[in-house]
């Protein structure tokens, strides 16, 4: 049994196959754009009045929409759903365990995830926004409920349109693969 469970571990699929200069740099220049853009509008209009548009968990988002756009978790109904629904499930979870800071992270993460599968939203940076909702200091705490609209929401969105502009530039990508 115990030989049964290890074996699993080796893998048995194939690596995927390596990806052409071209899908790198349409890969490279939406992240660039789309986070560039998020941190611009966050410096220039959120940030002087106590807000950000900038969060962590929008790096993995930008490898999802901009590097690996034909997944499931990349599509806008889970980029959008995933950022807000754990958003709230963060922030709900440091509002009723934030005295005890491991308590909150642990279920603001687990259950964002299972909020996420329930809602067919699944997006894995989605449990780092419900982690930061938690583990983000006083800026991000004094948001509140806002945070899972501004920023995680709102941001999603900008990285959501900048890759619909981006990704369909080239002839050969087409973003999304279905909306809902």
């Amino acid at each position: 049994m115990i030989k049964e469970y290890l074996s699993k571990m080796k893998g048995g699929a194939k690596s995927p196959p390596s990806v052409g200069l071209t899908e790198v740099l349409w890969s490279w220049a939406g992240s660039l754009a789309g986070i560039a853009l998020c941190a611009f509008l966050s410096a220039q209009y959120f940030e002087p009045g106590d807000l950000t548009l900038l969060i962590g968990s929008f790096g993995a988002s930008a490898v999802l929409v901009y590097g690996a756009i034909k997944s499931p978790l990349a599509q806008p109904r889970n980029l959008i759903g995933g950022h807000i629904i754990s958003g709230l499930v963060g922030v709900a979870c440091y509002k009723l365990f934030g005295g005890t800071v491991w308590v909150a992270a642990s279920l603001g993460v687990s259950l964002a995830i299972a909020a996420m599968l329930v809602t067919k939203t699944l997006h894995p940076p989605g449990g780092a926004t419900a982690l930061i909702a938690v583990i983000g200091g006083k800026k991000i705490h004094d948001l509140g409920f806002l945070y899972a609209f501004v920023p995680a929401g709102l941001g999603a969105l900008i990285l959501l349109i900048v890759a619909l502009l981006v990704n369909n530039l080239a002839r050969n990508r087409r973003y999304p693969e279905y909306w809902l």
